[in-house]
């Protein structure tokens, strides 16, 4: 009896990857919160959740403790590596030459990969200024999704709100003139 109150006790200290009140990412739906640790009974198991409230979304999602790792949620970036998303801002647009249908579904998995730098590849890529083309919708509603998530993320990390970071990210996608020299 002794021993298994032991393990029982083993298993309750055991530390959890997150904790309420966390800011995490679950690839597919961005930033969220982590608002409770529950144990519910699915199927006739008790599973031990991470209950996460995406606030953007309007929506809650329960994580298996298990299969966090599975899933993909993650920690918020660090500022280093948003940081590092930021400079990809600046870069060169890299325009490729294929049809949009398949630009669109590589546009597609690096958005709900999650990861920050390859989320501003995609807003780099489909930014346009006001002196190019117009954008067809189907690029503005990704572009939307792309810059919506990265300002997201990078508000939890600079501790601000989403609309300054909205705004931080605009900037930096706004390329000084080239002034030729006489």
């Amino acid at each position: 009896m002794a021993k298994a109150s032991a393990n029982t006790t083993k298993a309750k200290s055991k530390k959890l990857a997150f904790s309420v009140g966390d800011f995490v990412v679950y690839p597919t739906h961005g930033v969220g919160e982590v608002i409770d640790v529950a144990t519910e009974e699915i199927a006739g198991f008790e599973l031990k959740l991470f209950v996460i409230s995406f606030a953007a979304e309007k929506m809650t999602l329960r994580v298996p403790i298990g299969k966090t790792e599975e899933s993909g949620l993650r920690k918020v970036s660090s500022k280093e590596k948003m940081a590092t998303a930021t400079d990809t801002l600046k870069g060169r647009a890299r325009a490729k030459r294929t049809m949009w249908s398949r630009r669109a579904q590589e546009y597609e998995a690096k958005i709900n990969s999650g990861d920050p730098i390859s989320i501003a590849e995609v807003v780099r890529d489909l930014h346009r200024a006001p002196d190019q083309p117009d954008q067809s919708y189907s690029e503005r509603q990704m572009y939307e999704a792309a810059i919506n998530r990265l300002s997201h993320e990078l508000a939890v990390v600079e501790k601000i709100d989403p609309v300054t970071a909205a705004e931080r990210l605009q900037t930096l996608l706004i390329k000084p003139p080239v002034v030729k020299a006489p």
